[in-house]
């Protein structure tokens, strides 16, 4: 079976410029695996949590601003072990979301007029807020980073004519992590940021992740402080717990340059909903309770299923260093590239993404990729397995 021409293929997948479009696109099908945001059911204990919503309405009301903050902000820094960031507590500025955050970041890049080195391939959305900001930028590829012995190196010829290295760790969609087998890739891109008077900016959305891999996290704040390296680094909550996108992302940057991006932040809002944090918190919580059982169980069953349907089909299976909530298939079938296989299956009722759009300064070497989301509802999304299997099968046939 042939895949339809391109006159054929969905006006929508043909007009999206970005994974986000992708994203809005793929909420109208049956099986939407485009938007990593989580959309599995409640465990028993968080349903618990949904059923208290009255009362933690209640203690928002009655708790000041800054106590319903600082409950939040305790709660997920020792929950990703990330202590040394408390001694600042009130420091750590909490925004809507992880575009919020990234927005001040270029707002700052911006005004300092500074070049950006950004990890390739990335979540696209990132470049975009860049490129909007009219900030520029130079392409480094996430291989620079895979051996420690290297990374001083390849960081001298990679990034030597920027000002700032921004990395995303572990990386969407690869799962490529600098802590994947240590911390001596960190400590390297550290060093060098400090000796050459680079910013660090850093993405941690996906790091709770890397405890679905029986990991604990390096407390990465202390190695920054400790090496005297300037940074800023972006975290959230958005992508790890059910919460219908009730979420709260951090913005920390080093000491020398906080009194201007607290300027930034408080130019853009004033707080985030402090019922939102109380509901957060309370996930957080039941996640530090069971050993983060409720959302690494569904991940690693969904990662099972997608490989037991799709690896070895037209597609293959990337393993990635660090198991996130999305899985990076190749595709193995000559001439066929991730936009045609996501219409194909658009038709089918299925959404995937295409790999083009995370490679931003080159899609052309995106374009043998598709990602899937796996924070789905398990049974869901076998039965989004069974549908892709099926076509892929009517396709190869």
């Amino acid at each position: 079976m042939d895949l339809p021409s391109s006159t054929a293929m969905p006006a929508a997948a043909l007009a999206a410029h970005d994974i986000t479009q992708h994203e809005i696109q793929a909420l109208k099908t049956r099986h939407n695996l485009a938007d990593a945001h989580t959309h599995q059911r409640q465990s028993p204990s968080q349903a618990q949590i949904v059923r208290n919503l009255p009362l933690l309405w209640e203690r928002a009301q009655h708790l000041t601003q800054h106590q319903s903050e600082q409950a939040f902000i305790q709660a997920f820094f020792r929950f990703h072990g990330q202590h040394h960031a408390l001694k600042r507590s009130d420091e750590i500025y909490l925004v809507y979301a992880a575009s919020v955050a990234m927005h001040i970041t270029a707002t700052y890049l911006r005004k300092h007029k500074l070049r950006v080195g950004l990890i390739e391939p990335c979540f696209d959305n990132l470049h975009d807020l860049l490129a909007h900001m009219q900030v520029p930028m130079a392409p480094l590829p996430e291989a620079i980073l895979a051996d420690p012995t290297q990374v001083y190196r390849l960081l001298q010829a990679h990034a030597g004519e920027v000002d700032a290295v921004f990395l995303v760790d572990p990386n969407n969609p690869t799962g490529s992590s600098m802590f994947a087998d240590g911390h001596e890739s960190f400590v390297e891109v550290a060093r060098y940021c400090r000796d050459h008077g680079k910013l660090l900016i850093l993405d941690f959305c996906f790091a709770a992740f890397l405890m679905t891999s029986g990991r604990t996290r390096i407390d990465a704040y202390a190695l920054l402080d400790a090496m005297g390296t300037d940074y800023l680094v972006m975290e959230d909550t958005g992508k790890t717990w059910p919460l219908q996108d009730a979420k709260c992302a951090t913005l920390m940057s080093s000491p020398r340059l906080n009194a201007e991006i607290y300027s930034i932040v408080t130019s853009v809002l004033l707080n985030v909903s402090p019922f939102v944090l109380q509901l957060v918190t309370e996930y957080i919580n039941d996640s530090a309770a069971d050993g983060f059982a409720s959302v690494r169980d569904v991940l690693e069953t969904n990662r099972r299923v997608a490989r037991q349907y799709l690896d070895g089909t037209l597609l293959s299976y990337v393993e990635p260093a660090v198991e996130t909530s999305v899985a990076w298939f190749h595709i193995l079938k000559d001439g066929l590239c991730g936009d045609r296989l996501q219409a194909y299956l658009l038709q089918h009722q299925a959404y995937v993404l295409p790999g083009r759009y995370f490679y931003w300064s080159a899609p052309e070497q995106g374009a043998p990729y598709v990602r899937l989301a796996l924070a789905r509802e398990p049974e869901a999304f076998e039965a989004a397995m069974k549908v892709i299997r099926a076509a892929l099968e009517a396709y190869d046939a």
